[in-house]
């Protein structure tokens, strides 16, 4: 599966997103991801990702889709409601002979003409009043789009241009309006700010806390086996004070997106080298619920101390520069080594279960007691990711991949159950973005949890994340879109269980929902209660069947919820 843009056919000119999705994955086999939202008045073009039911699709829309190829994709291009709504193969939708696709071309137009209508409209300018006279049209139409044409054409006579004109009457509505809704004389804005926290950065796309020493954060392995670590993310780093920077700021703020709540903001535990992330502190100490473990990533009991088989995700890394006299398979000796270390690793069930400290010391990041999740018992159930250097190192990850070693990456079963990344990724990543670059963009969307242009001017700068306090329009930021992850065995969707189709929940969820089912994460051996091993299916054919042991991808909507306040009890 790739990903690819194209046109969408005038035959979706008026319906919602949803039900354009629907029918482009229904009918035509292509899930569509997201949308080009045009700004004329800012002259902006915005992507928008599973924008929901109050986004009307408009002529020349530009989609962006994954499908097998760009053939695929061309169907939304040609299709016509017209002559192929009762085509069921869909390799016969082809370019129509009906008038749609020239209809189509002009739709842009008609809607521009539209758009300038009703902002003159709401300048308190006439409208356009249709005539069957084409020369009185021709003239009506300059007077108004010239400036002394505006003034004759509201007054009906030759006015002065110099002479200023009246406000329009709803003009002078707004004003007085806004002056009522203006707060009271009393009440001083800048002192209702100063009494805010700072909860996210000043354009409100992530989450944001006060500058911390790096003391602060830093844990012994008395304090992180303390620590109450649960559903956390484990990096494992390896580096040293004179290794080159990687940019860890870029790895940890798409897990501090403003479109998550505080609550849901996963603890990441750092295990490596305290001098080295001391260098890159800087551009880490603003995001919230960062840990430091000064240690090793191959040393078990620091592994054990951060409760590794308690993780969400384990993510090893290195910064080292690989030397170039070295064999090309020792690059990713390290991150290999820890790989296999942690396979090998066992657990004791009562790791479940964290009972109180006796001796009455307390961690730096909370309580030191807490019920927990049952952790994995083994070390090959420990969710990981691993990057490599060298492509052809991902066998060693998987002792029992049966893959022949000459097989590509993208073929190979680490990468297909999202356990190995390999920086060749960025390689095909720079060549999709030269043929496509919106493509990036969305990417980029999905992945860092998104951007905007303040934001990238303050951090290409170098002036890193700052605070600002919660306003209507920084607080608007956070309603966007995201990826999340559903079990089945939750029974999240009414009526789909094992057996039902995977286009019956994909229709489920968006029509209930509004969640854009993107694919199913599968677990490799179905018989075994053990392996917890699974790998991806994206953009499955509609007839698969889904078992209950699935986990589905979905693009969902922000749910804004209910702020916590402390000390307010909600009923």
């Amino acid at each position: 599966m790739e990903m690819y843009t194209d046109t969408l056919s005038h035959s979706f000119v008026g319906m919602t997103f949803p039900e354009a999705a629907h029918l482009l994955f229904s009918r035509l086999g292509l899930l569509l991801l997201a949308i080009e939202l045009k700004d004329i008045e800012k002259k902006e073009c915005n992507i928008a990702i599973n924008p929901g039911s109050n986004t009307i699709i408009q002529p020349q829309t530009q989609g962006f889709f994954i499908a097998q190829s760009a053939d695929e994709v061309k169907r939304a291009f040609y299709w016509c409601k017209q002559c192929h709504e009762d085509v069921l193969d869909v390799t016969l939708i082809k370019k129509c002979k009906c008038r749609n696709l020239a209809l189509f071309r002009k739709g842009t137009k008609h809607h521009q003409l539209s758009k300038r209508t009703e902002m003159r409209m709401q300048n308190g300018y006439e409208s356009i009043l249709p005539t069957d006279d084409a020369d009185y049209g021709k003239t009506r139409a300059a007077q108004v789009t010239s400036p002394k044409g505006r003034l004759s054409a509201r007054s009906g006579s030759n006015v002065d241009p110099n002479v200023p004109a009246t406000r329009p009457f709803h003009d002078i509505r707004r004003n007085s309006l806004s002056m009522v809704s203006s707060p009271p004389a009393h009440k001083d804005p800048s002192k209702e700010f100063e009494t805010q926290d700072m909860k996210y950065d000043s354009t409100g796309m992530f989450h944001y806390c006060p500058p911390r020493a790096i003391e602060e954060c830093v844990l012994d392995r008395h304090q992180a086996a303390m620590t109450v670590l649960n559903g956390h993310v484990v990096v494992c780093l390896f580096a040293d004070k004179e290794s080159p920077l990687i940019g860890l700021r870029n790895f940890v703020m798409p897990l501090r997106a403003s479109n998550f709540h505080y609550h849901e903001l996963k603890h990441v535990v750092i295990v490596g080298d305290v001098e080295y992330i001391k260098r890159e502190w800087k551009t880490l100490y603003n995001l919230p619920k960062i840990s430091i473990l000064n240690g090793s990533p191959l040393s078990r009991a620091d592994l054990r101390a951060v409760n590794i088989n308690l993780c969400d995700m384990c993510v090893i890394i290195s910064a080292r520069i690989p030397n170039p006299n070295e064999d090309p398979t020792l690059a990713d000796k390290e991150a290999i080594l820890a790989s296999l270390n942690i396979k090998a690793m066992q657990f004791d069930d009562t790791l479940g279960i964290i009972y109180p400290n006796r001796g009455g010391g307390v961690s730096p990041i909370g309580s030191p007691m807490s019920l927990q999740k049952k952790g994995a018992r083994f070390g090959t159930n420990v969710p990981m990711i691993t990057e490599l250097v060298n492509d052809s190192n991902v066998q060693f990850l998987d002792q029992d991949d049966d893959d022949d070693p000459d097989t590509e990456l993208y073929l190979t079963q680490p990468f297909a159950c999202g356990t190995a990344f390999a920086i060749s990724v960025l390689d095909s990543l720079m060549s999709t973005t030269y043929f496509n670059d919106s493509a990036l963009t969305l990417i980029r969307t999905l992945v860092s949890g998104g951007a905007t242009p303040e934001l990238e001017l303050i951090l290409a700068e170098g002036a890193g994340l700052r605070g600002g306090y919660s306003t209507q329009e920084t607080l608007r930021n956070r309603d966007r879109c995201r990826i999340s992850q559903i079990s089945l065995q939750d029974h999240p969707f009414e009526g789909i269980t094992t057996g039902s189709s995977y286009g019956q929940m994909f229709s489920r969820a968006l029509k209930k929902h509004g969640q854009l089912c993107i694919g199913l994460y599968r677990l490799h051996d179905q018989t075994s209660s053990e392996s917890n091993k699974r790998y991806v299916i994206t953009n499955p054919p509609s007839e698969l069947r889904v078992l209950s042991s699935d986990y589905v991808f979905v693009l969902e909507q922000f749910d804004p919820g209910l702020e916590y306040e402390p000390g307010k009890n909600l009923i």
